[in-house]
């Protein structure tokens, strides 16, 4: 099999900074609690340069560099980060395996669909890179060659042939093994994996035991280690903890700009789109505020969501301060992609896509509706007003199968009027009540004025009439000629004259 490992390096140092892009080269660090102590257990370029390293304690750190700014370090977030990250890369490789926390493994046997091991190596940067993260790709056969190649290698993008782990290693620093049999090997005046996959297999194993025989194994280029894929959470939810309560907004649409990016590329990676939202501010010291959101499409676009979260929450008043911002999946759809008509935009989608979602969600799902047509002639009845929903979505021109348990119910007919060739127009915004009409007609019968409502309007052009006649099996049979009227004053309007009295309406 053969694996990919993609390393970011510092992760958890990236991810801050892509939360807060005003740390971006500044000096900082994560802390983490080791026996009491507060220790440093990341650092950016800067405090790196400035000599701060990791294990070295809080106090240390300061006075190596004054302007050092801290932050807590979380393992639990970052590995969930670090997942997100894995779940993003799903539409290029079957799986992925963490190796917290600066990287993992996924997948690469599927790298024939996208045009190769280099060019999966691209994509998978591409990703990270839409992401905000710098990181470096190794495939090869083996975990650990995949692994130190990308994490001390110079390339960014590199593949190594298979039984070509052993050449590909050769000419890395002894560092590079990571472990305590590092140590015993360099007691023998070795510097580079070449020496050490040189020496005899016999002699390594009488003298550093199993875990030097191991090491010694994994630089001639043969490592056993299985590809173990991580389980996907059922959930999709993600959070992000301030680094300090906020009064205002600002931190909050950071926050929720890095939630979204994540959740995006989450809901991409599993082929799936967000049908309904939640969002979960959690206040401090105690307290929540739930906002829930309705798209008016399936959409994993990231953009649109944080423009619809803006709109949710820029005008929100809390009692307290936001200490937390959270975000829950709680309906998702497959993700079949959208085939614009020619000549659309897809700017011009995406804000009404936007428009419907404010409306669904600002004045509740019964409010917005759509016209549901309706096999009746009579026109003031060929349509009725249905519960909105998301419209389904095709992917690419000709794709019209549907799925296996829409095929077994056909859909019912729908009736089309046609006139000319072209299909017959039915009015779409009605009265309560028709309103009665006192017209003005000439000798032969056509209508020349109506006044309504005490004045008097004058007709600039009119179509018709088209006779229709029926229901007289019922309590409320008609006989009428309906015109389309457009009067001076008023505008277009429909107008019948009823065969029982002679009146229009």
């Amino acid at each position: 099999m053969r694996k990919g490992y993609l390393h970011v390096t510092r992760f958890p140092v990236q991810r801050k900074v892509i939360e807060s892009p005003a740390l971006a080269g500044q000096p900082l660090a994560l802390v983490e609690e080791v026996r009491g102590q507060r220790r440093v257990a990341f650092a950016s370029t800067r405090a790196l340069k400035a000599g701060v390293r990791p294990g070295m304690t809080l106090t240390a750190a300061t006075a190596l560099e004054p302007t050092l700014r801290h932050f807590p370090y979380r393992p639990k977030d970052e590995a969930q980060a670090l997942s997100a990250l894995g779940e993003s890369l799903l539409g290029l490789c079957p799986g992925f395996q963490r190796d917290a926390p600066e990287g993992l493994w996924f997948d690469a046997s599927a790298a024939h669909l996208v045009g190769g091991e280099l060019e999966l190596g691209a994509r998978v940067l591409e990703v990270c890179g839409e992401q905000g993260y710098r990181a470096h790709v190794t495939v090869a056969s083996e975990a650990f060659t995949s692994r130190v190649l990308a994490r001390h290698g110079s390339r960014r993008v590199e593949v190594v042939a298979e039984g070509q782990g052993a050449r590909a290693l050769a000419p890395l620093p002894l560092s590079a093994l990571e472990d305590t049999a590092a140590r015993a090997f360099s007691v023998l005046g070795l510097s580079t994996l070449g020496e050490v996959a040189a020496l005899p297999a016999g002699a390594v194993t009488a003298r550093g035991g199993a875990g030097a025989a191991r090491a010694h194994a994994r630089c001639r280029g043969v490592d056993d280690t299985p590809f173990t894929p991580e389980a996907l959470e059922e959930a999709l939810e993600d959070r992000v903890v301030l680094d300090a309560p906020a009064d205002t907004f600002e931190p909050v649409q950071f926050a929720l700009k890095t939630l979204l990016d994540r959740l995006g590329a989450r809901l991409s990676g599993r082929q799936r789109a967000a049908v309904r939202l939640t969002f979960v501010l959690r206040l401090d010291p105690t307290g929540e505020a739930q906002v829930p959101l309705l798209l008016a499409r399936p959409t994993a676009r990231a953009k649109l969501l944080l423009d619809l979260a803006r709109h949710q929450l820029g005008e929100l008043r809390l009692e307290r301060p936001v200490a937390e911002v959270a975000v829950r999946v709680d309906a998702h759809d497959e993700d079949l992609g959208q085939q614009l008509a020619l000549g659309d935009a897809p700017e011009g989608d995406a804000a009404l896509e936007g428009v419907l979602s404010r409306l669904a969600t600002t004045l509740g799902e019964e409010a917005l509706f759509a016209a549901s047509l309706e096999a009746v002639h009579r026109p003031e009845s060929a349509h009725t007003p249905r519960a909105f929903h998301p419209p389904e979505t095709r992917r690419g021109l000709l794709s019209t199968q549907a799925p296996a348990a829409q095929a077994l119910e056909p859909a019912p007919p729908i009736t089309v009027w046609r006139e000319a060739g072209a299909a017959r127009e039915r009015p779409s915004r009605l009265l309560a009540q028709p309103a009665r009409l006192e017209a003005e007609v000439a000798p032969s019968g056509e209508l020349l004025a109506a006044r309504l409502a005490g004045r008097r309007h004058r007709v600039t052009a009119m179509a018709g009439p088209e006779r229709l006649g029926g229901e007289w099996w019922t309590d409320t049979p008609y006989q009428r000629d309906y015109y389309r009227v457009h009067f001076e004053g008023l505008g277009p309007a429909w107008v019948y004259r009823d065969g029982r009295d002679g009146g229009f309406y």
